[in-house]
């Protein structure tokens, strides 16, 4: 009978530190948890990003086992959290199961059941000229949240994808190379995978970075590639996100000695083209309901201090209204609220660090930027300040009630546009997006404008507030994106692809860092991963002829 307690006791305090330990790793923490488990695959994949889940439907579907490795546990990244107006560009350059996810879209929305808040007939099908249903060609590009996340565990559970959440890279000693390849690596939790290919689809390149692959963050000079649009751009005026009329950038106008308003950086901008390692912008698509029946007021952030607000008072006091300007529609009387005129969601200059710190630093980052975009909504919806038809207008908005239902509804994942780039085999450039070069070996297709959010807010010399960053430049056609840009340097690492972190100068990162492109990239990482298993090669030696005849077979457009 002893013998039978002892052994109960053992058992039950083995699962209490095993509990011990998962509850630790939701803080980041190492577990050295005894119930270490090995897990094996053809290709681990590293993410839960859109890119994740379709290059794990493609590896399943070339074959292969599969493993989602995903620090997240929402699958779908910005696709599923907030970003519902896709960015699409021409959409004829979107193949594959890029193309299928949006088809997936385009029938859940011909159930009628799927319009709980308003009839089809009234969202219309257009929003500033993207159209929402295609019915010619069965896709949908402008959806809800949620939806978006179904069909992203549909694709899973359809494909019997065995997917670990809450799952993160040990980045100190987590991964094991041997003579070029990843053999293996760890999550803090004490798990380790072990694969053949692997496959990092996240949008921050930790994998990447811990393997020892070359990498850049920031602007390069525009010299580095021949450019005209990377680095530092102050006199550009592409978009209406800078100040237009002379604002006082100081505690008291007229008076520097009063210091600077909350947000402005005493830093004198750079030359045009300079390099620096500032970061574009972050900040969370919000999906708003003006519905009485589906909207949650803004919560007043613990935090809340109005005097970070008084540089967008000036802006109001100086005659700007268009604060709706980017509250674009989706189905159900909901938004997906973008960034949008001088002052605006864009936390402008608090993100330098967030590629490269540590995961405690991160969570940091995104909390701070939650507080001041909460902090945000607070003081246009309640200030007396305010101007009184924008202040009433914006109390018919809410969070909506039905979108991030374990979150407070607010979105799970921080807009990070921007983190890691690789240094790759080939560097796709403004002169492959502009169409000035053929592309080597393309395994996918971009179109959208070379985008490029703010990275800092300054003081001219004049002695007015200015943002500066903000860019974008239209491709006249779609263009090519290499292998070589998905794949590291031969002598860094021979078997893992990047599809999210991609090997471009910081511009031509503006336009690839579409959803539907990190999808189709991800897809084509799977294809190019199978192939190097089936022939037991480096991904490098991957014979461009096999992949092409592959990749066209599966509906990419190259």
């Amino acid at each position: 009978m002893k013998q039978i307690v002892a052994a109960l006791l053992l058992i039950i305090g083995t699962f209490s530190l095993y509990g011990q330990n998962r509850k630790q790793n939701t803080d980041f923490q190492s577990s050295g948890d005894p119930l270490i488990r090995q897990e094996n695959a053809d290709i681990i994949i590293y993410g839960g990003t859109s890119a994740a889940v379709i290059s794990a439907v493609e590896a399943v579907h070339s074959g292969k086992s599969v493993i989602v490795v995903s620090p997240d546990v929402h699958l779908g990244g910005l696709s599923s959290g907030g970003l519902g107006f896709t960015d699409t560009g021409d959409k004829s350059a979107i193949g594959g199961l890029s193309r299928e996810f949006y088809h997936r879209i385009w029938l859940h929305y011909n159930d009628s059941n799927s319009w709980k808040w308003e009839k089809q007939t009234e969202f219309g099908n257009k929003g500033q000229g993207t159209v929402a249903m295609d019915g010619e060609n069965r896709t949908m590009w402008i959806f809800e949240p949620h939806v978006a996340e179904k069909v992203f565990e549909d694709l899973v559970a359809e494909n019997k994808i065995k997917v670990l959440r809450n799952e993160w890279l040990d980045r100190e000693n987590g991964v094991d190379i041997q003579s070029g390849k990843i053999v293996s690596f760890k999550t803090l939790s004490g798990k380790v995978f072990t694969g053949k290919v692997f496959i990092d689809a996240t949008y921050e390149g930790d994998l990447m970075a811990v393997s020892g692959v070359s990498y850049y963050v920031g602007r390069e000079a525009c010299s580095e590639y021949n450019e005209s649009w990377n680095g530092v751009q102050a006199e550009v005026k592409h978009h209406p996100h800078y100040f237009s009329e002379n604002i006082d950038p100081y505690v008291v106008p007229g008076k520097p000695e009063s210091g600077l308003l909350f947000g402005i950086s005493a830093e004198p901008v750079s030359q045009n083209c300079n390099e620096d390692h500032k970061i574009q912008a972050y900040c969370f698509r919000l999906c708003m309901s003006n519905h009485p029946d589906n909207r949650v007021p803004f919560p007043k952030p613990d935090d809340y201090e109005p005097a970070r607000y008084e540089l967008l008072l000036r802006v109001f006091n100086a005659g700007w209204r268009d604060w709706f300007g980017k509250y674009d529609k989706i189905p159900n009387r909901k938004t997906d609220t973008n960034n949008h005129g001088p002052f605006s969601t864009d936390f402008i200059g608090m993100n330098y660090d967030y590629p490269e710190a540590s995961y405690e630093r991160r969570k940091e980052i995104i909390r701070e930027h939650e507080s001041y975009q909460k902090g945000l909504l607070y003081f246009v919806s309640h200030d007396p300040r305010v101007p009184g038809e924008i202040r009433e207008e914006m109390l018919t908005w809410g969070l909506a009630k039905d979108e991030f239902t374990d979150n407070g509804n607010w979105p799970h994942q921080l807009y990070i546009r921007e983190a890691r780039r690789m240094i790759g085999m080939y560097v796709t450039t403004e002169n492959d997006v502009l169409g000035r070069r053929v592309v080597p070996n393309p395994v996918g297709m971009g179109s959208y404008t070379m985008d490029s959010h703010n990275a800092q807010r300054y003081v001219t010399p004049e002695g007015f507030v200015q943002n500066e960053g903000d860019v974008g430049v239209h491709p006249d056609q779609p263009y090519a994106i290499s292998y070589g840009s998905i794949i590291p340097l031969k002598e860094e690492c021979t078997n893992l692809l990047v599809p999210v972190c991609v090997s471009s100068s910081h511009i031509a990162f503006g336009s690839i860092r579409m959803e539907p492109v990190f999808m189709i990239l991800g897809q084509s990482a799977a294809v190019a991963a199978s192939l190097a298993i089936d022939k037991n090669i480096p991904v490098q030696d991957v014979p461009y002829d096999a992949l092409k005849a592959e990749l066209i077979r599966k509906g990419q457009h190259l």
